[in-house]
């Protein structure tokens, strides 16, 4: 009896990890690429599990909403866009920023210099592609401080919705495209043109950059102290995710390639991606600097236009809580 008692109560210490794992699903915003590697690194390393976590990594692609997601239920948390999430707050969505893993933007125009396009200047009358979906935010955005009305009137520009490709700019349908610096800009160069027959225009750089890829929860769910708490593990392990991916970049493209279900994904844009992600998200501790939150907000409330992107300033947008407790 004694041995039983002895064997099964090894058997229930063995056991109490696994069953101390919590479930939590995580929503990206596009589809598997390194530009979310410090999550699928999390999970292949087995970090998320060394903090208790149980993760599901849901791709994203064109018709799928993040906001709506886990408006809906079927995310914990979710990867957006702040312009986006601030969008979604206003329209009823409480999302609350809980960590911001990059740093930067990596959000561009990119333009052919033999359509006519050598500085902001150039913008007016011409045809730009856009990406909708919550993407269009930080364009309207630079376009307002431009002074340029977006709806094909003389003076202004005409905006065409851009596929989630650069084929406008290649055909010249468009003089400029939306481009990241580590995904599409090179898509650009793949596809023949040279940098040097290009004009780039780093939102950045153009002073209306706005906070990338940050990591949402809803309002409602942070007033449970276990759940912040959770999420605290959560992000501690996506954390450690990024940091190994930046000091393995190719290891870390590997693992983004080995997680690519639809085979979509080639090495070498995966290392290249992974290269210009590293840009990013370097010098970031997961904490949202206040300072990087109210330039956003300014820059989407100077939006002004036909459509503002946010109307008013918001409050509880964000959290420290979080990454407090990660800590």
């Amino acid at each position: 009896m004694t041995k039983w008692m002895l064997g099964t109560a090894l058997a229930l210490a063995l056991a109490a990890p696994a069953m101390a794992q919590e479930k939590v699903t995580l929503q990206l915003k596009w589809v598997t690429q390194a530009q979310f590697a410090g999550y699928y690194v999390a999970k292949d390393k087995g970090f998320f599990k060394a903090e208790g976590i149980d993760i599901t990594i849901k791709p994203g692609g064109p018709d799928i909403a993040p906001p709506q997601v886990i408006a809906g239920g079927g995310a914990d948390v979710i990867v957006e866009w702040m312009p986006a999430a601030l969008a979604a707050r206003e329209k009823g969505v409480p999302l609350v920023n809980i960590a911001q893993p990059f740093k930067r933007s990596g959000m561009m125009l990119t333009c052919r210099k033999d359509m006519g396009v050598n500085s902001p200047a150039d913008f007016k009358d011409k045809t730009l592609g856009v990406w909708f979906f919550g993407n269009e935010y930080p364009f309207m955005a630079y376009m307002a401080k431009l002074g340029l009305k977006t709806d094909g009137s003389a003076g202004g520009v005409k905006v065409i919705k851009q596929g989630f490709n650069v084929d406008p700019i290649i055909q010249k349908q468009a003089a400029c495209v939306s481009t990241m610096t580590y995904n599409e800009y090179w898509q650009v160069i793949d596809a023949g043109l040279k940098a040097d027959q290009l004009s780039v225009f780093n939102y950045t750089d153009q002073g209306v950059a706005t906070m990338e890829d940050g990591l949402y929860a809803l309002e409602s769910k942070l007033k449970d102290p276990k759940f912040v708490a959770t999420m605290g593990k959560f992000v501690k392990a996506a954390m450690k995710g990024w940091e190994y991916a930046r000091a393995n970049p190719d290891e870390a493209a590997k693992i983004v390639l080995d997680n690519d279900a639809t085979g979509a994904q080639k090495e070498a844009h995966q290392k290249r991606m992974m290269g210009e992600i590293n840009k990013l998200t370097a010098g970031s501790t997961g904490k949202l600097d206040p300072a990087d939150y109210e330039r956003t907000v300014a820059t989407l409330m100077g939006a002004g236009g036909e459509q503002p992107v946010i109307t008013k300033k918001p409050e509880g947008a964000w959290t420290h809580a979080v990454v407090d407790a990660a800590k």
